[in-house]
């Protein structure tokens, strides 16, 4: 199994990226989605996720400017990430989880330990 990131970069303040995440090896039917981020000297933060069936959660720092979304086509999971601001700035990370209970609580998604796979980080730059 493989996760490929990619889609980072630097930007200015208000502006907007897109990360991908190419899951290989999997098939996002079976699975659930997440972005993390991660800045130097702090716990890596879950971002947002995607489970099996299809139902996204975000956590509330994002709300209405992030839109995680699947591609069956090309097993893909993007992060369409909006009116960025210099505290998105991090080391996005996808990964993936077989587990069934990410529904269950935003502890639980937002747990790293949580998920079976993970994809290299692409990192994120926005300043003013």
């Amino acid at each position: 199994v493989q996760l490929q990131a990619s889609g980072g970069g630097s930007v200015q303040t208000g502006g907007s990226l897109r990360l991908s995440c190419v899951a290989s090896g999997i098939t996002l039917e079976t699975v659930s989605i997440a972005w993390f981020r991660q800045v130097p000297g702090k716990e890596r933060e879950g971002v947002s996720c995607i489970t099996r069936h299809g139902t996204t959660y975000y956590t509330a720092s994002v709300k209405g400017r992030f839109t995680i979304s699947r591609d069956y086509a090309n097993n893909t999971v993007s992060l369409q990430m909006n009116s960025l601001k210099a505290e998105d700035s991090a080391v996005y990370y996808c990964a993936a989880g077989r587990s069934t209970s990410y529904s269950l609580s935003s502890r639980y998604r937002a747990s790293p330990g949580n998920y079976d796979y993970w994809g290299q980080g692409t990192l994120v730059t926005v300043s003013s």
